[in-house]
């Protein structure tokens, strides 16, 4: 049977790494955008605290369905553009069209109310996100020789970070330093907020344009010397199912790990604005139009902002961590820290202080966005990236689809629909990540950054 290693990658440039990577700053502005207001938005437009997991699930479901697919034909696809980059490009476009719908649901609809409406622009959203945005992974793995992955994957994470950072950041920034309005009318958005999505639906396009510009991939006859790629008698659904079956056992190792981080991240997404909001400012439960509520609001997305800053310059540091220790402990650590900082929250009443909170999840957000991945692609045949790649989503989409059923239940029945103690919850699972990385078999220690 053919090895990752039977396809030549030559060593490239720092700066060829950043321009197949820069897309990822686009894709990411847009992702925190939506992770740190799409929750806000939908509760203006009506939704309950413990409904709001329900409208999230439209983000793994699209994810679980749609990326083993890109996946999978984005192994077989050569156009004049590449392999990977036409996924790119035709995702970036519908996201972009669909940031700028969210925020403007509520002009947008006659016979629906605009909450169910907002939801559905915010699966459409979702699916574009991962047309664009699994390729990405597949590409770093396609052209990187194994000592250079994890440096790939960090760059990834720092863009990743850098892109989250200004995205999360915007709708505070044009409130509180340029007196955008950040108060409006009961059931719409305020204006500092849809200017912002604005702003990432045309950022979004404009990165994802610079890595389809700017980068070359190997060209079709490359991935055809593989054996099995040209004498694969499967297609479409049935081959999908057949690697899903027999995924390397690094893979599935790997699986319960991103489970419980996952878990993790779904919740402070989801919950970390009502969370703050009712827990730290002190607002009552169901207040989300007043003005104190925006503010928190507002804040949330800035700490969003800090913790992708913190995940940026993390990352920048991964490859010489992995280097020194290792892939799995790297990872174990990172993981430990962003638990901590989740459960440091219950205790914080100063929202200030929040920001200690959000450097711990900075380390794991990185670490996820990067470790697994890079100890990942040592254990793939490369003429199966892209599927791998894909399939490797459900784990990712598994573990947020599980917390979108019974997460708002588990708030409302269980916690007295105090969101606080689903970040706690959510603490305790990064911990339970961390311990289960020791189980993971790392078979390509190629650290070398």
């Amino acid at each position: 049977m053919s090895t990752p290693a039977s396809l030549h990658r030559p060593r490239l440039s720092f700066w060829q790494i950043w321009n197949m990577s820069f897309g990822f700053f686009g894709i990411q502005f847009g992702f925190a955008l939506q992770n740190g207001n799409a929750s806000r938005i939908l509760g203006i437009f009506g939704a309950d605290v413990e409904h709001l997991s329900w409208f999230w699930l439209a983000a793994p479901l699209t994810g679980m369905i749609i990326q083993p697919i890109i996946g999978y034909y984005s192994d077989r696809t050569w156009t004049s553009l590449g392999r990977r980059r036409p996924y790119f490009l035709a995702g970036a476009i519908f996201a972009s069209i669909a940031l700028m719908f969210m925020p403007n649901a509520d002009i947008l609809v006659h016979l629906l109310s605009p909450l169910y409406v907002g939801a559905g622009i915010l699966m459409i959203m979702d699916a574009s996100f991962n047309v664009a945005m699994e390729p990405f992974r597949a590409l770093v793995a396609d052209l990187l020789p194994s000592d250079q992955r994890t440096l790939g994957f960090s760059i990834q994470t720092f863009l990743i970070g850098l892109g989250a950072v200004l995205g999360s950041w915007l709708p505070y920034i044009f409130a509180e330093f340029f007196g955008v309005e950040k108060m409006a009318a009961s059931g719409e958005v305020p204006y500092n907020v849809t200017l912002s999505f604005y702003i990432g639906a045309v950022t979004f396009l404009i990165a994802i344009l610079w890595t389809v510009i700017t980068t070359k991939e190997f060209p079709p006859d490359e991935y055809l010397k593989e054996e099995h790629l040209k004498g694969s008698s499967k297609k479409g659904l049935s081959q999908i199912i057949s690697d899903f079956a027999g995924m390397p056992k690094t893979m599935k190792q790997l699986g319960l790990v991103q489970f419980f981080s996952w878990f993790a991240l779904f919740s402070m997404w989801v919950f970390s604005t009502s969370a703050i909001a009712t827990h730290v400012y002190g607002l009552p439960l169901q207040d989300n139009s007043s003005e104190t509520y925006q503010d928190a609001g507002n804040w949330v997305s800035g700490l969003f902002g800090i913790y992708n800053g913190v995940s940026a310059i993390y990352a920048l540091f991964l490859p010489a961590i992995a280097y020194k220790f290792g892939r799995k402990l790297t990872h174990a650590f990172s993981l430990t820290a962003g638990g901590l900082g989740l459960i440091s929250i219950y205790f914080i009443h100063d929202p200030d202080l929040l920001i200690f909170s959000m450097i711990g999840v900075g380390f794991a957000w990185a670490s996820i966005l990067a470790m697994p991945y890079a100890i990942l692609a040592g254990s793939i045949p490369p003429y199966k990236m892209g599927i791998y790649m894909g399939v490797f989503n459900f784990f990712i989409t598994l573990p947020q689809i599980v917390n979108g059923i019974i997460g708002g239940p588990i708030v409302k029945y269980i916690y007295g629909s105090h969101a606080i103690y689903s970040i706690v919850m959510a603490g305790i699972f990064l911990l339970i990540a961390a311990f289960c990385v020791r189980f993971v078999e790392d078979k390509d220690d190629l650290v070398r950054a």
